[in-house]
């Protein structure tokens, strides 16, 4: 027991310092290690299982509304970034370029992909003739690169893994309807697949994405009270269109434009994960993306090991047959209470325990991660209870995380009550926004807030602007934000 102790009060308490807790439980829960390269991460087997959960479950809610997955090249010549002013003044302060291959001189730069608009839209302009080629509906799964300046691991790091999607249409409104359907596959998957309450919403012009034309975005909350854009859907006009001569002729033989969109979410899906659900002994996972859900511990005197090491291997079986992503530790070198700790600290929703008394009994413990509640059950019925302890869980974590969210929600109307609510709860904010771009900026100069997004579905509808009093044209979340 000492040794359990020990181990868990290596991590910071999140009232202590939420930064250093987080960096903590992902060192301490192996998730990652420091590459050579400043900002580069390197994903060790359990968040990389979460990435391929989170990838698996999202192809195939893409592939149900007919996008297919390409890809594309990780170099970029700099002329297809000027051709949308916009776009490259927006990333033109994170671009590294190659300027040199071969050991000579290239003739123009080449970026290494921050987000592939401009090659897949060199590509459409090409594959698109006639109407009969519309919807182009075409999804990535990548790398990127973006040069930050401040890091933080899962967070915002220098290359990171995301899917980009990008399609193209006859006209705004099929071009709009894909929009805000895969806004609201991201919403229904981060909600229900990860357990993380969002607010769904549009972007104000300030915040949205260069070279788009409306920005939408699902906004979540982290334990510290801060925001995390959690995944964004973009309809971008004809702009792109015009800038690639994505052209088409219409069902009349006249040449069009096509409409396009962009969409995605990235590996700070992991880190909202960690900051969403991890408490003071670790990580806590969704049983839905969890890589193991749960993990088999034989108890006993070594007299008889054998004995229960073989019942829960045959318990194992059962278990995966009825497909629970299941583990056994048998390591006879470890105490059952240092792999409780152990797996606590990595945030396997389900313990289950078997001793020889359990075995005389014909039963097991269940324990879990959330609420440390044990039940004991008939191994006969041993898959099924573990499924409703899972499926439990998964439903407790949302209700827990809205709960949360819940409390550090205020509406306020003035600047003085938004600057006490965030120093004083850690809280989002909601208020009435004129919509001036020097409100929206003043706003993030004193309380180092910013808008989040405009919700669809607000608690309520603010009449006055936060910052001049006028009268107010959009109801605004605002929040600090990573």
């Amino acid at each position: 027991m000492a040794k359990e102790k020990q181990f868990v009060k290596e991590i910071t308490p999140q009232s202590e310092d939420f930064s250093r807790w987080y960096l903590d439980v992902i060192k301490k829960a192996d998730l990652m290690s420091y590459s050579p390269v400043r900002g580069c991460i390197v994903f060790k087997p359990d968040s990389y299982e979460i990435w391929e959960n989170i990838q698996r479950e999202l192809d195939r809610r893409f592939k149900e509304t007919g996008h297919r997955n390409a890809y594309f090249p990780l170099f970029i010549p700099e002329s297809y970034f000027q051709k949308e002013k916009e776009h490259v003044e927006g990333f033109n302060p994170e671009l590294p370029w190659v300027t040199e291959a071969g050991g000579e001189k290239l003739e123009e730069r080449l970026a290494i992909r921050p987000t592939s608009e401009t090659m897949i839209c060199q590509m459409y302009s090409e594959w698109i003739q006639s109407y009969r080629d519309l919807p182009m509906l075409i999804n990535q799964w990548a790398n990127v690169v973006r040069w930050e300046k401040r890091t933080m691991p899962f967070l915002r790091t220098s290359e990171f893994l995301w899917q980009e999607g990008h399609t193209a249409h006859e006209d705004e409104a099929d071009a709009r309807r894909e929009t805000m359907q895969m806004l609201g596959i991201y919403k229904d998957f981060v909600e229900n697949f990860l357990a993380i309450p969002v607010i769904v919403g549009q972007k104000t012009p300030s915040e949205k994405f260069a070279g788009a034309v409306d920005t939408y975005s699902i906004e979540a909350m982290m334990k510290d009270g801060k925001a995390l854009q959690a995944g964004t859907s973009h309809y971008m006009g004809t702009n792109f269109a015009k800038a690639f001569e994505i052209k088409y002729l219409d069902r009349e033989n006249v040449l069009q434009y096509a409409h396009t969109t962009s969409w995605g979410v990235t590996t700070r899906l992991i880190g909202a994960l960690i900051m969403v659900h991890g408490d003071d002994r670790g990580l806590a996972l969704p049983p839905k993306i969890a890589p193991t859900q749960a993990i088999m511990i034989p108890i006993g005197p070594p007299k008889s090991r054998d004995l229960v090491v073989g019942r829960v291997r045959e318990l194992e079986e059962v278990l995966k047959q009825a497909g629970i992503r299941v583990r056994v530790d048998d390591d006879p070198n470890q105490s059952p209470g240092w792999k409780f700790n152990e797996y606590e600290l990595r945030g396997i929703p389900v313990r289950i325990e078997l001793g020889p008394r359990d075995m005389e009994n014909g039963q097991a413990v269940l324990v879990s991660r959330i609420t440390g509640e044990k039940r004991i059950v008939a191994q006969e019925r041993l898959a099924e209870e573990v499924r409703q302890l899972l499926d439990e869980t998964q439903t407790l974590m949302l209700e827990r995380a809205k709960q949360f969210r819940d409390e550090h929600f205020g509406s306020v109307d003035d600047l003085k009550e938004m600057q006490e609510l965030m120093e004083n709860k850690r809280a989002f904010a909601l208020a009435g926004w004129c919509g001036s771009d020097a409100c929206e900026a003043q706003v993030r100069e004193e309380t180092g807030a910013t808008s989040r997004n405009i919700p669809f579905e607000p608690a309520e509808r603010k009449t006055h602007c936060c910052v001049c009093h006028e009268p107010a044209k959009h109801t605004v979340v605002y929040g600090r934000a990573y």
